[in-house]
């Protein structure tokens, strides 16, 4: 593979406005291709095969008035007054007479009106589903509503006014801002600095434009992008970075420009290529859960990670052809680019590792074992409206109607009887005596009376677990289904629950292979795995306490405490997973890489963490910044995401792989780099140190950290 890619990079630098032109032409018509056929994102998260689903499909043509689209007006009155009838009734007819809406009904004459009289409920019912409904008919509703509210107050909520999940803001961009300053203090030039960031913008606009243009012919989830644009432009920078890191270590070794990009693209970039073939390989095993909008989210961001690789080793070499020398050139002043050759704060860390590993590897261990106690109490949920910021519509619907009609005016279910209007008065009997039941409304039947649906409305929330047991208490009665948005989340948090150990299982056992191919080694893949998997402990550990307990909440933006998005889990598995063995790749390649060449174990672990080191710490604070822009958004999941991705490089990087994984090799010692005969024989050779292109052309192979550095003061 090295070979291969060693002449890929020099065809680019040498044909670099042939690839400068093909990748411009590609932006083009991804561009053309995303104005001409990108849709509407989809906002339910639907998982075929739960009985809350199948339950909404089965009445969506009996039934439609409880299958279709529905929100809530709400209106108030201010404090210390009663609602006039006479007030609200143009709110009401306004909206019924949008035309998209099947109904708007009266609060009065539905009994939708809170005890002290201040606070009203118009339910609004639209004529088709939610994905099919389109932005038009819900602004035409809320201007309909403001137009002839008067003085009273009116917000928006239910499932029709959900808050759409925005791609793009303050957040991202202050993370994009630091990830410029890391490049500047890592490279301490303005166009090394740029070239990782063009190539990642390319790569991102292209991934970016193809996956909207597939927003029309396909159902894609509104969050599939947003995860998309942070995997895209964290990947998209760091390989980059690798590459370009390498190329600047080849110019300062001697070689002249074109040789320097070509070794760093056969060297870093196979490291690049392996690492991003595992983050792709552990986003496409999302569809291992069997649920269709993660398997949507995982493609999404795989696709990304396949453009940021291709940018990398093809586009990153072409701009080095245009750069040429000139790469080093317009310095910032103060800044020296790090130290030469690795000799700087990583090699004298190593040394340090490698002189006291069992301190360090017990420290290590102490911090994420601390780190991860919160995740024995994780409790999985989809976040509501009341999770989104106090300031959004959705949000102020959601408290008015808590504070006039309760909590579970917020989670309605949906009880589905067949049989006949005995069949619905039995079950309406007993589902009234359940407890944590607040009201049973007068249940609706189908044409020819067969079915009918009763609305229930529990005592709390839709996010409590009294709300979970009651949707099963209702599920025991025989002939009785659930359905409704709460009932839906909860299905899917169940299901996302139980396929959390098989896929945290296919990964291990595909980090296992992959790894024992990159390295020939039986206790490094082993070791390995087991700090992603302690990564992944600490970082829901940490999402845990933050959303699910309020801690630092102050610090970090958090809209309400409640249950941790019932998808994050096994989404942060796959992310992490494959970003974790990025940093496992780039350092341990370079300690197998001084190995290779004769050093001593020990020697190998100081001299290669010598040399990736800064490349991977510049790397990681990058990775941290742009999901910590995240954090900022005002959506609750994207919110969650963000920080949980930060938390999980952060430990990855800085305590793993920075501090358990060399003091671990540093223990082991020649033991680390054992490999069964039987094994070697039929294990194919990655080489992803370069060792095909030293054997082929000695004198560019020499551009690599030397074995000296684990013997400097």
């Amino acid at each position: 593979m090295t070979n291969l890619l060693h002449r890929l990079g020099r065809l680019a630098y040498r044909r670099r406005a042939a690839v400068l032109a093909c990748w411009l032409a590609l932006l083009a018509a991804l561009g053309g291709a995303a104005a001409a056929y990108s849709g509407q994102v989809s906002e339910e998260y639907r998982v075929p095969g739960t009985e809350a689903q199948q339950t909404l499909d089965r009445i969506a043509g009996t039934l439609p008035e409880y299958a279709n689209a529905s929100g809530r007006v709400v209106v108030a009155a201010p404090h210390g007054e009663r609602l006039d009838p006479r007030d609200v009734r143009p709110v009401v007819q306004a909206v019924g007479r949008v035309p998209d809406v099947a109904e708007a009904v009266d609060p009065f004459a539905a009994r939708a009106v809170s005890p002290d009289g201040r606070i009203a409920i118009v339910q609004v019912v639209f004529d088709r589903r939610v994905d099919d409904l389109g932005e038009a008919p819900r602004e035409a509703v809320r201007d309909a509503a403001r137009a002839s509210s008067g003085d009273l107050r009116v917000e928006f909520g239910g499932d029709a006014f959900m808050p759409a999940v925005e791609v793009g803001g303050a957040g991202e961009a202050i993370g994009v801002g630091v990830a410029v300053v890391v490049l500047l203090i890592t490279f301490g030039s303005l166009v090394a600095a740029g070239l990782p960031l063009l190539s990642a913008l390319a790569g991102v606009g292209a991934g970016m434009a193809g996956l909207y243009a597939l927003t029309g012919p396909l159902e894609i989830i509104s969050t599939a992008p947003v995860l998309a644009l942070m995997i895209g432009m964290a990947v998209g920078i760091d390989y980059a970075l690798f590459v370009l890191s390498r190329h600047r270590q080849n110019l300062a070794a001697g070689l002249d420009p074109e040789d320097a990009a070509a070794l760093a693209v056969g060297t870093a970039g196979g490291a690049v290529v392996f690492a991003g073939a595992t983050v792709v390989v552990a986003l496409a095993g999302l569809a291992v859960a069997g649920v269709p909008f993660l398997t949507v989210m995982g493609l999404s961001a795989a696709g990304a990670v396949v453009v940021a690789v291709l940018a990398a080793v093809t586009l990153l070499p072409a701009l080095l052809g245009f750069a040429g020398r000139a790469v080093t050139r317009f310095r910032v002043p103060g800044l020296r680019g790090g130290a030469p050759d690795g000799a700087g704060l990583g090699a004298r860390w190593a040394r340090l590792v490698v002189r006291r590993p069992v301190p360090v590897l017990l420290g290590g261990l102490a911090l994420v074992g601390v780190l991860a106690v919160p995740a024995q109490d994780l409790r999985l949920g989809l976040p509501g409206a009341g999770s989104f910021p106090a300031s959004t519509t959705a949000r102020q619907a959601d408290d008015l109607t808590a504070e006039g009609f309760g909590p579970g005016f917020n989670g309605p279910l949906i009880a589905v009887v067949d049989g006949g209007p005995d069949a619905a008065r039995r079950a309406v009997a007993h589902i009234s005596a359940l407890p944590g039941v607040a009201a049973v409304l007068p249940p609706g039947a189908s044409p020819d009376g067969r079915t009918a649906a009763v609305t229930v409305i529990p005592e709390h929330g839709p996010d409590t677990a009294a709300t979970e047991d009651l949707v099963e208490a209702m599920r025991a009665e025989p002939g009785v289904a659930v359905t409704g948005t709460t009932a839906a989340n909860i299905d899917v948090s169940r299901k996302l629950g139980d396929a959390l150990p098989p896929f945290l299982a296919v990964i291990t056992v595909i980090s296992l292979a992959l790894l024992t191919l990159a390295f020939r080694s039986v206790l490094v893949p082993l070791k390995a795995v087991a700090g992603f998997l302690l990564s992944v402990a600490a970082s829901l550990g940490a999402v845990v306490a933050v959303y699910q307990w309020g801690w630092l909440a102050g610090l970090v933006p958090v809209n309400k405490v409640g249950p941790v998005a019932s998808f994050l889990p096994i989404l942060l598995i796959g992310v992490l997973f494959g970003l974790a063995m990025d940093y496992q790749v780039f350092l341990v390649s370079r300690m197998r890489e001084e190995y290779a060449k004769g050093a001593d174990a020990r020697t190998a672990v100081v001299s290669g963490f010598a040399g990736g080191a800064r490349v991977v710490t510049a790397a990681a604070l990058i990775m941290i910044a742009v999901f910590g822009g995240f954090v900022a958004s005002p959506d609750p999941i994207v919110q969650a995401m963000g920080f949980a991705l930060a938390v999980g490089v952060a430990v990855d990087a800085f305590v793993v792989r920075m501090g358990l994984v060399p003091a671990a090799m540093a223990l082991l010692g020649r033991a680390a780099w054992w490999f069964p005969r039987p094994l070697d024989r039929i294990v194919p050779r990655m080489d992803l140190e370069g060792a095909d292109l030293e054997a082929a052309d000695p004198e560019q192979a020499r551009a690599t950290p030397s074995a000296e550095y684990a013997s400097r003061p």
